[in-house]
């Protein structure tokens, strides 16, 4: 449990893609000191002289590791190095905040989340959608039963760019959909499958096709890539009364609600249900807009002074690799069906 007293000191490392908004957020929240922006890349140090008067622009990592007055690190690095840096950090008694996703397979995962708790410190997933107000909405109007039972859901996050050689669409972008579907449903997938082409190097996929097969017949079904024409990140949940369309990349009216269903009725009539289908208004629901990744950041410093699990902490970044992990042998068997509960036993 930190001191509320003096200001949390993080060290970030990594300052590429994603980087600049963590540090950002980071910087601006008055119990956080961004102590060092961590980053072997001198021209990407370069970029941000002078935006965080305070701050120690370094490429040293194990430096930073080393200082004791370091109480968190915030990792936004490459994909295949989160493990042994979230690793090293924990080691140290350091509080861990690792971008998605938390590793790049289970055994990996489960290591730090064994140690997170052994060395009772918060390790946190970057599962920002999770505190995006319109997922949040979507999770409330379920709980509610405003949708009535939910049938099924898809999702489409799709762009034209930021291509990877390293890492394939899987683990690079389905995290996302996989985290919201995920928290959505409050439960695993019995199962997954995925099928996907790598187009461009013939080495890794960059477009994926994900269905996790959940309890009682409900799918959820992910398109993901960085070769389309256009720019998505769009769900939708189709439920027996109600249907919700989520639109990330919409300005104003992310979230449209049609009340629009199909439900059985009455008793089988000679083998058959006899079907009700109805219509009704459109609702584009006020949302709050705060940005995501500030309430993201706060959940983190708020579970280390307070000694509490935030929402997307290690057994929730466990079960999504869990997912993927299932995902990726899916995918190197032609699309076969995995199952999750083998993966999930825990060895030893």
């Amino acid at each position: 449990m930190s001191n509320q007293s003096s200001p949390l000191r993080v060290a970030q490392f990594g300052y590429g893609y994603w980087g600049p908004n963590l540090a950002r957020n980071l910087y601006q929240m008055p119990d956080v000191e961004l102590s060092y922006l961590v980053d072997r890349d001198p021209q990407v140090l370069a970029n941000a002289m002078g935006l965080f008067p305070g701050t120690t622009l370094i490429g040293d990592a194990d430096q930073v590791l080393a200082d004791e007055t370091v109480d968190a690190v915030v990792i936004a690095t490459p994909a295949k190095t989160h493990f042994a840096l979230a690793q090293a950090a924990l080691s140290l008694g350091k509080h861990v905040f690792v971008e998605k996703p938390l590793a790049m397979n289970l055994a990996d995962a489960r290591t730090l989340v064994d140690l997170a708790a052994e060395r009772q410190r918060v390790l946190m997933v970057g599962h920002v959608f999770e505190y995006n107000s319109a997922v949040r909405y979507i999770k409330s109007a379920l709980e509610q039963g405003e949708l009535g039972d939910v049938y099924y859901l898809y999702s489409r996050r799709v762009n034209l760019g930021r291509v990877q050689s390293d890492i394939n669409a899987l683990w690079s972008i389905a995290p996302h959909d996989v985290s919201i579907a995920l928290y959505l449903l409050g439960q695993m997938p019995e199962s997954v499958s995925c099928h996907g082409a790598a187009c461009l190097n013939g080495e890794v996929e960059d477009v994926i096709f994900l269905t996790l097969h959940f309890p009682g017949d409900l799918l959820c079904h992910v398109h993901a890539s960085w070769l389309d024409p256009s720019k998505q990140r769009e769900m939708t949940i189709v439920g027996s009364r109600k249907m919700i369309v989520y639109d990330d990349v919409a300005s104003e009216d992310k979230i449209r609600i049609y009340d629009k269903g199909v439900y059985r009725r009455g008793d089988p009539i000679y083998g058959e249900y006899q079907f009700k289908v109805h219509s009704g208004d459109i609702l584009v629901p006020r949302l709050d807009m705060r940005e995501p990744l500030r309430t993201e950041m706060e959940d983190f410093v708020r579970s280390i002074h307070n000694g509490e699990q935030p929402q997307a902490n290690g057994e929730n970044g466990l079960r999504v690799v869990a997912v993927l992990t299932a995902g990726q042998m899916s995918l190197e068997q032609g699309g076969m069906k995995v199952q999750l509960a083998p993966l999930l036993e825990r060895k030893g």
